[in-house]
């Protein structure tokens, strides 16, 4: 079946066009020593820029499990009360990699700018945390396609009361702007001209120094945002928007990210999401819809695309 027609611009209320979610290497951590993987009898590694084929389907088949590095940041990737890994990214890897032939999906906790190296230092076998897919991550790591393409918005406080709705808003009112460790909103601050954003550890903390008044703004996806001000009487979310770099969109699509020594995981990982997108991603919905994702966020975009 073909593939449907590729989303990309529109409003929140419609199929849209969204931006990239978090900068990449911003808070990139180092790891040490690479920890126990499931890849037995690993030999050489090759080195950074070296793509090959790879075993480590194979083995995570015979191992029957996979570990999963995940962000801890509802609603993409986090640990949930049972300790199983939940959220929309571990939601699609634990229907993908079943259909591999692999049951459990162990998750790894760390830090956001600890994915990319810790993927690299083989602490896991896949990044399931929604990262957004850009040319500098490109250069380190494969991607599969994009799960889903999302806009930003901003935690305000309530009654929005500067009148914020983009990048360009808070920069010409000289207000106080915040977004989280490694996202993606700092770039698009910075694009904008805003020189100085207050770098938090998530959208909690940065709901709470909008309520305090440390700052006027907090910068994130529209799901981020929305999951963060749910339910609460000092804070509001703005409408969703579209940012925009150098006079042009810069896509919010997030996908898995593999080693570039596991071209063979990534493709078997990649034809099985493709399936879920068929029939008008009714699959793929019914996986990621529980944690806040519609239609509006579905999309056609390709990893070689995103990756320019």
């Amino acid at each position: 079946m073909a593939r449907p027609s590729t989303h990309r611009s529109g409003t929140d209320n419609g199929r849209q066009g969204r931006l990239s979610r978090r900068s990449l290497l911003a808070g990139a951590v180092s790891l040490g020593a690479a920890g126990s993987l499931g890849v037995a009898g690993c030999g050489r590694v090759p080195g950074d820029g070296k793509v090959l084929g790879g075993s480590l389907l194979d083995t995570l088949r015979d191992q029957g499990s996979v570990k999963i590095g995940i962000a801890s940041e509802p609603p993409f990737g986090y640990v949930g009360d049972d300790g199983q890994a939940t959220g929309e990214a571990p939601a699609i890897a634990k229907v993908v990699f079943r259909k591999l032939g692999i049951d459990e999906v162990k998750p790894v906790p760390v830090d956001f700018g600890a994915l990319i190296p810790g993927l690299k230092a083989r602490q896991f076998d896949v990044v399931s945390a929604g990262m957004y897919i850009n040319p500098p991550r490109c250069e380190q790591v494969l991607f599969a396609d994009p799960d889903y393409l999302m806009l930003d918005a901003f935690i305000v406080r309530k009654g929005n009361p500067h009148g914020i709705k983009t990048y360009d808003d808070v920069r010409k009112k000289g207000l106080k702007l915040a977004s989280g460790k490694a996202y993606a909103q700092i770039d698009y601050a910075k694009a904008a001209g805003i020189g100085d954003v207050l770098v938090l550890p998530d959208q909690v903390a940065g709901l709470d120094a909008v309520a305090q008044g440390r700052v006027d703004a907090f910068a994130g996806t529209r799901i981020t945002v929305k999951s963060a001000v749910a339910g609460s009487g000092r804070v509001s979310a703005t409408e969703p928007f579209q940012p925009v770099v150098d006079g042009k969109p810069a896509y919010g699509a997030g996908g898995f990210a593999f080693r570039q020594s596991e071209k063979n995981l990534r493709d078997a990982f990649n034809e099985e999401l493709l399936k879920l997108k068929e029939n008008d991603y009714r699959e793929l919905l019914r996986i990621v819809g529980p944690f806040g994702f519609t239609e509006a966020d579905m999309t056609d975009l390709t990893a070689k695309e995103l990756c320019g």
